[in-house]
């Protein structure tokens, strides 16, 4: 017999007649001798009903308050649930959150859980009662139930970790959709669904925008190895796995603000190849990366920093084994990338630098808190570690340092973030894994991200902690990262731009604050730019597949898409590229990989 948690939400109970339908299935799996318990959210466009009674009152209403009106929703649901199981014949008892003993921090509207006391839940699952609990909900304190909500995603997110701290054999996630589908249908309608996906991509693309699931649920699936599963309400379709690693000894004690860091990964096998001033213009990377998959040359780390002037500069890493012909690939090509336009510009420079290595901080719980990669990068500064290159996705942020580094930047790594393992060089276990799987399985497009650039900073230790710390202070969460490979001596102190992507509700506020730290460290001007989009390719088999990327370039080309910036991590490739491009861009991209399928997918309004 299985324990089996399942999450509803708003829609799939948004009338009577759908709450009759969810308690027929909750019936029909607790019939065939499994243990139940659901999580609910409040009917249908409840909260957005209690969020506007609010606002008629006050401007701007109390956040304790608003916690108390909007944890009233859920209650509503899972009262109508218990009723219609018993008119079903099944026995089942409502719980909100409280009364489950979901405790969370003291923040109002927003609070992260810490722990889940399950006696109860246990208890009633032995009398053979289906349990259903108000999702989005805890409480702060025991003593008093001061009554907290958990914000964005907060169903979803107390459905996994109710799963977590039960071992359930599963969590599955009832929607409007079938599943995970390789890309948005709005944008492209024949995007296909997904059998299967790991936590690791689904992190990804729930943080590219794809609204199936929260990043916080798939957090905590990955840490806790909760298999998930994401299904319809409407059908019997088997829906989207999405697979969790083998659960380990993880404690449930702090179980949503856990060390966000679980392991550091170093590679000093690494060498990186830069190319200075190639053309700014459309096909310049499509042609770069086609002729190196065509040389069959696994590039590792992709960074194209801002344009200057008329010319970008485009660098990569490669293992050193083969950096002989990954030079000698860029050597020849680099003529080649002559802009025509501007004659004066002259060939595109190749430069090489060996004895590097690249250190990693690994984890999913960097999701939303920003000050995660600035204390990397803090740590680092405070041994003198300078950072050649910096790429982040999700699960990790990785530094491009000199070799001889490389130990000290892992000792004072395990130090800030209390690690003790330390994996050694893994590329090539993991392109065995990849190989089984396909190279992409799916694209997304953030057109809710603007671009800063910093102008001139000084190239030396403490630069990145100095920036992203003040990034982190002010509670913005930084993206893409990029740190361009030319040099300016200035009063001879060494600088380089530094580029990174932010939300766009932060871009005004963020520069004028940058601004003002500009003046007092140094540094040249900031530049914003708002009009970008984000596309982005996913898939944990791309590792040691060659050609991912230059596919993935190539496409964009052959629209005369120009890309203005290139990051990439080991499952991951984004581009920016202009925002009145970017729904083309994901539409090509998809084509491309052959993502495409038959059925036509509607979401519903």
């Amino acid at each position: 017999m299985a324990l089996i948690v399942q999450k509803y939400g708003g829609s799939s109970v948004g009338s009577v007649e759908r709450i009759q339908a969810v308690a027929q299935r909750v019936s029909k799996t607790a019939k065939a001798g499994n243990s139940v318990v659901v999580v609910v959210s409040a009917m249908g466009k409840t909260t957005d009903g209690l969020v506007k009674l609010a606002h008629d009152i006050s401007s701007k209403p109390c956040r304790r308050e608003m916690d108390m009106l909007l944890s009233t929703g859920e209650q509503v649901s899972i009262a109508l649930l218990s009723m219609a199981l018993k008119e079903l014949g099944q026995d089942a008892i409502s719980l909100t959150g409280a009364q489950v003993g979901i405790t969370t921090e003291s923040e109002h509207t927003r609070a992260r859980i810490l722990g889940i006391t399950t006696q109860r839940i246990e208890r009633h699952l032995k009398e053979e009662k289906v349990v259903v609990i108000a999702g989005f909900q805890g409480v702060a304190s025991r003593e008093e139930l001061e009554i907290t909500t958990l914000g964005r995603g907060g169903s979803d997110t107390s459905a996994v970790a109710i799963a977590a701290a039960l071992w359930a054999s599963c969590c599955e996630i009832y929607t409007d959709v079938p599943g995970i589908l390789t890309t948005d249908p709005r944008i492209v309608p024949q995007a296909q669904l997904m059998d299967k996906i790991t936590c690791d991509e689904m992190l990804e693309l729930a943080s590219l925008g794809a609204k199936v699931l929260h990043p916080r649920a798939v957090e905590i699936a990955r840490n806790y190895g909760v298999p998930l599963v994401v299904r319809s309400s409407w059908t019997e379709q088997a829906g989207t796995w999405v697979t969790a690693p083998e659960r380990g000894g993880r404690s449930l004690i702090n179980l949503e603000i856990a060390r966000p860091v679980d392991g550091i990964e170093c590679d000093d096998s690494q060498a990186k190849i830069a190319l200075l001033r190639v053309p700014d213009s459309p096909g310049i990377a499509a042609r770069l990366f086609g002729e190196i998959a065509h040389q069959e040359v696994d590039v590792d780390l992709i960074i194209q920093s801002i344009h200057e002037g008329n010319s970008n500069d485009i660098a990569f890493t490669v293992m050193t084994p083969i950096l002989k012909k990954a030079e000698a690939v860029a050597s020849a090509i680099a003529p080649v990338l002559r802009n025509d336009q501007s004659p004066e510009t002259g060939e595109a420079e190749v430069m090489i630098q060996e004895n590097i290595a690249k250190v990693s901080i690994v984890g999913a719980g960097m999701i939303g808190r920003p000050g995660v990669a600035a204390q990397m990068f803090a740590a680092l500064s405070e041994a003198g570690v300078n950072i050649q290159m910096i790429s982040t996705s999700e699960v990790k942020v990785s530094c491009v340092i000199n070799a001889a580094e490389c130990n000290k930047a892992v000792e004072v790594l395990q130090k800030a973030f209390e690690i003790d393992n330390v994996k050694d060089n893994i590329t090539q276990n993991k392109a065995k894994v990849s190989a089984l799987l396909p190279p992409v399985c799916g694209v997304a497009l953030d057109m809710k991200q603007s671009r800063l650039a910093i102008r001139r900073v000084q190239d030396r230790p403490g630069t990145a902690a100095k920036v992203f710390g003040l990034l982190a202070k002010h509670n913005v969460s930084v993206d893409m990262i990029i740190q361009s490979q030319r040099c300016r001596v200035i009063d001879n102190i060494p600088t380089r731009d530094i580029a990174f992507t932010i939300p766009r509700a932060d871009a005004e506020a963020t520069q004028k604050m940058l601004q003002n730290a500009a003046k007092e460290y140094g540094w040249g001007e900031v530049v914003l730019d708002k009009a970008i989009a984000k596309v982005s390719i996913v898939g944990a088999g791309m590792v040691g597949q060659p050609g991912i990327a230059a596919k993935m370039f190539a496409a964009l080309a052959e629209c005369r898409i120009n890309i203005q910036m290139i990051t990439t991590s080991e499952i991951k490739i984004s581009c920016v590229v202009d925002e009145n491009q970017g729904k083309k861009a994901l539409q090509v991209i998809h084509e491309a990989f052959g993502l495409s399928g038959d059925e036509i997918f509607v979401i519903p309004a």
